[in-house]
């Protein structure tokens, strides 16, 4: 396998030139995030990413994690390296300082997550659940509960689990069973099986804190009737240490596809009488709490679509500059050359790196907006930016991930027959991708999240404000010289027209009443705006580095490469964003039509 390096210089142009870094150190307690600062940060976590977390990578894949007499151990080299990454802080950047956190913007902290993630996806699962359970304690749990757990968790001693799915309750959550009985001490007996339970048992962290969905006896039906339980592996004592074992065991670990030394964890809750457990919030309320930690989960995992792209381009690029095969077309009787150079090889290389390059900035474009929800004085600038999160949280999720899958799939074919050999590396980079589009909402449920909640919910006006801010930068490109900035700015422009359409179709489908159809094209209402939305970064990089270029002392290559990486998006991917508008229109058509009998 290939090593993999930290793209500092590109997620800090992002950073700085395209999604406006400095706005959000502006922002009331976001004043830590100064430049300096924060390229001290992206150094030091490129580093260790690539230094620590990158090597182990192949061995997770190799040795996986091991279930031996109820306990999991986890791959060699797996504790050491999270002993070091936890005593460096890195689990503690966007928290609040009052709790230990270091008070950085979740801008920041999407930056150095795509690092984590694309060195080594197993490891990083770890703390980017632990980060959202961290985030729904902050949001929902009492004082005491935030006291006790939250310092353990931002620390890294303890991790957080996300316990939602059984064996009949995946993406139904209506239908979980696990129950919770109130007990006379105040706390709850909780009950039931969970699936799917990632780092739900392991051996890195002195405690695990299950946050478990489930029942009461007298709970209304479906989801209004679920509430939340912080079920801890260990009882806290008085003083913080982990205490007498909790009734919760691992029964089995799954047996994957891929990130095989993540545990996957089959969870036992109440074999011997029922786990403790404590409610979080209000009784009944627990899908509105675990939505905080789910949102983050689900940035996050976009997180990762970008991460195994980079990581798989990488890959790629490096063994097509070492691959010696066939002559150059431009010297037929010349010698072999390596398969960089030819014509095919650059398109997929270029088709990988524009994907990346445009779900990178999406990311963390939205990691901006999610910064000025929660930190802006202005109590509209929050709601506004709570709207454009609320977009962007599931075309972040699903089409980020979709494209991680897809570039991980070219990285095999640029690899030949060498890609379907497990000793390259290429091939662990799909399998591991595969399951992105799937866990945190399978991005066909992301799709019909986009078509009618954060589209219908108000007839399309949070989409339509979003387009119109996209149509600025197409107005700005109009000043700017060059068949480049033209190429950009024409396919942008659309693009953002076909998009209009479609929101519009959305709108007027749900009012008529025809749920069905606006379903039947979701996925490629979602594509369509992924594909867009990337267009939309990459017109805006491409003017940065334009104006870069005329600046002294610029670093023309990596600029010139922005440029052309930009209008390569514009001509190849985003034009083909209008095609999607009549798969859009019509799917309805044909996609009920048969019955189940003929399929």
């Amino acid at each position: 396998m290939i090593p993999y390096t930290a793209p500092v210089d590109d997620l800090r142009f992002v950073l700085n030139e395209v999604v406006g870094l400095e706005t959000i150190a502006a922002l009331p307690n976001c004043d830590s995030a100064a430049p300096d600062l924060v390229d001290a940060v992206l150094e030091e976590a490129g580093k260790f990413a690539s230094g620590v977390l990158a090597p182990l990578n192949r061995v997770g894949d190799k040795e996986g994690s091991v279930l031996e007499n109820g306990v999991v151990r986890t791959p060699t080299g797996w504790k050491e390296a999270y002993g070091q990454f936890t005593e460096s802080g890195w689990n503690s950047l966007p928290f609040e300082p009052e709790y230990g956190g270091q008070g950085l913007p979740w801008t920041v902290a999407f930056a150095v997550n795509e690092m984590w993630q694309a060195a080594n996806l197993s490891f990083g699962l770890c703390p980017l659940l632990t980060q959202g359970a961290v985030d729904l304690l902050t949001e929902h749990a009492s004082a005491e509960q935030k006291a006790l757990y939250l310092p353990k968790m931002i620390a890294g001693e303890w991790n957080g689990t996300m316990n939602l799915t059984e064996p009949q309750a995946g993406s139904d959550l209506a239908a979980v069973r696990t129950r919770a009985v109130r007990a006379e001490d105040g706390t709850y007996r909780i009950t039931g099986q969970k699936i799917f339970i990632t780092y739900g048992e392991h051996d890195l962290t002195d405690n695990i804190v299950h946050l478990v969905l489930a029942r009461l006896p007298d709970a209304p039906p479906g989801i209004k009737g679920i509430s939340l339980f912080i079920v801890p592996k260990f009882l806290p004592n008085e003083d913080g240490t982990p205490g007498e074992r909790n009734d919760l065991r691992c029964a089995s670990l799954e047996h994957k596809l891929g990130i095989m030394a993540s545990p996957t964890a089959v969870m036992a809750f109440g074999d011997n009488g029922g786990a403790i457990g404590f409610l979080v919030g209000q009784e009944n309320r627990g899908i509105e709490y675990m939505f905080t930690m789910m949102n983050n989960a689900r940035l996050g995992v976009g997180i990762q679509g970008v991460a195994i792209a980079e990581r798989a381009y990488q890959q790629a690029r490096d063994y097509a500059k070492s691959r010696v095969q066939s002559k150059d077309l431009a010297d037929p009787k010349g010698s072999g050359v390596a398969i960089i150079r030819h014509p095919d090889v650059r398109r997929m290389l270029l088709d990988m790196r524009a994907k990346t390059e445009a779900a990178r900035a999406l990311a963390l474009y939205a990691g901006t907006q999610l910064d000025i929800s929660r930190h802006h004085e202005d109590a509209a600038a929050r709601a506004a930016a709570t709207a454009r999160v609320d977009i962007l949280t599931p075309i972040v999720k699903a089409w980020s991930t979709d494209i991680g899958c897809d570039v991980a799939s070219t990285g095999v074919q640029i690899h030949g027959g060498m890609g379907f050999i497990e000793e390259t590396g290429a091939a662990q980079h799909y399998r591991d991708a595969r399951i992105t589009p799937i866990y945190e909402g399978t991005n066909g449920i992301h799709a019909n999240d986009l078509t009618f909640r954060k589209t219908g919910r108000d007839g399309g006006e949070s989409a339509r404000t979003f387009i119109a801010e996209m149509r600025t930068t197409v107005a700005e490109l109009e000043s700017i010289p060059g068949d480049d900035v033209e190429a950009i700015r024409t396919n942008l422009s659309a693009g953002l027209d076909a998009l209009e359409q479609a929101v519009a179709w959305v709108v007027k489908t749900q009012a008529d009443g025809d749920l069905r159809a606006a379903a039947a094209g979701a996925v490629n209402y979602l594509k369509l705006w992924g594909t867009v939305a990337g267009g939309w970064m990459l017109a805006r990089s491409a003017a940065k580095a334009l104006e870069g270029l005329r600046q002294p002392g610029a670093n023309a290559p990596f600029l010139e490469a922005k440029l052309v990486t930009a209008r390569f998006y514009a001509e190849q991917i985003l034009a083909q964003g209008p095609g999607l508008l009549l798969p859009i229109l019509t799917a309805h058509r044909t996609v009920m039509a048969l019955s189940e009998d003929q399929f």
